[in-house]
């Protein structure tokens, strides 16, 4: 450990550095959760039969704009963002992607929670890496208590705290990407791009459908638990999961099979009927422009940065 900086410091400053904020960062992600949760509890529970495919409407820019640009400038985008080596110029992008979340005027419920999905991933890396990144010549490790090996390095909370954040950028983007056109018109818009058709069919189904199993599922839940069963830890509740998730798979399979002749019925030969995209203006492809010069000169900066 000659060519590193080693700071020692007390093993209690292990808790207040380290094991402290974790905590408070873990209570305060649960809270959000629980809060989330019950206030979808007060809205009731909505008819999944019928999921929200037009939840698109608006008048901003980004609604606006052409789906195959909007598509095409977020993802390359997002490539620009992940090629960030630097803190800086990684927190310039999340207020950038905040700054689109403004313009777009989405629903900061659901960023909110599509932050909390990526929570425990962003979290593993802020807590497993400063102490398991090799150490290079010039790197500065905290030594909790003198335990050499319990090396707190500040070289891997720096990539840990850029990846976490460029992670956070990009999530922020999702929503302004999903929610300002209808999906149908999304996935039409990837269809003119080369995406093959199947794929888009199978991304629309599993929407259409996926909370239908859901709430299936939550209701053979309650019927179970009407029927005096509480999970424990016993031979009788695996049997029991097992018998639930056997029994969701074939009503699930069997609403599949219903579905699919219903569509044969009127008339599915392999191809949903196609939504009708706008005509791509100048205005897109100079927004796209723009958008893209941003993301060039986010990677100047950050290459400038020694």
């Amino acid at each position: 450990m000659g060519d590193v900086n080693v700071i020692q410091m007390p093993l209690w400053q292990l808790f207040a550095m380290v094991v402290a904020p974790f905590g408070l960062l873990a209570v305060v992600v649960t809270l959000l959760r629980r809060r989330i949760r019950r206030r979808s509890a007060e809205k009731g529970d909505p008819d999944w039969s019928v999921p929200q495919l037009e939840g698109a409407a608006g008048h901003s820019l980004i609604h606006r704009w052409d789906v195959r640009c909007k598509i095409v400038t977020i993802i390359v985008y997002s490539f620009m963002i992940t090629a960030i080596r630097q803190m800086t110029p990684a927190l310039v992008a999340i207020g950038l992607s905040c700054l689109v979340l403004i313009v777009a005027r989405v629903s900061m419920t659901k960023v909110l929670m599509r932050i909390l999905a990526i929570a425990g991933f962003i979290t593993m890396f802020l807590l497993v890496m400063p102490f398991t990144v090799p150490l290079h010549k010039g790197d500065t490790v905290i030594v909790f208590g003198g335990l050499n090996w319990l090396q707190f390095s500040m070289r891997g909370f720096n990539l840990a705290a850029t990846i976490a954040a460029k992670a956070v950028a990009i999530t922020l983007l999702m929503e302004p990407l999903l929610a300002t056109a209808p999906l149908p018109v999304t996935l039409q818009g990837l269809s003119r791009l080369g995406v093959p058709d199947m794929a888009g069919q199978m991304v629309l189904l599993s929407y259409r459908y996926i909370n239908v199993f859901r709430h299936e599922a939550r209701r053979m839940a309650t019927g179970m638990q009407v029927r005096g069963f509480r999970k424990r830890t016993g031979v009788a509740t695996v049997q029991a999961l097992a018998n639930f998730l056997g029994m969701l798979f074939v009503r699930s399979f069997e609403r599949t099979e219903r579905v699919f002749d219903a569509m044969r019925a009127r008339g599915y030969r392999g191809l949903f009927p196609e939504q009708t995209l706008k005509r791509q203006r100048p205005a897109d492809l100079v927004g796209a422009g723009l958008w893209l010069t941003v993301g060039v000169a986010l990677l100047v900066f950050d290459r400038m940065i020694v």
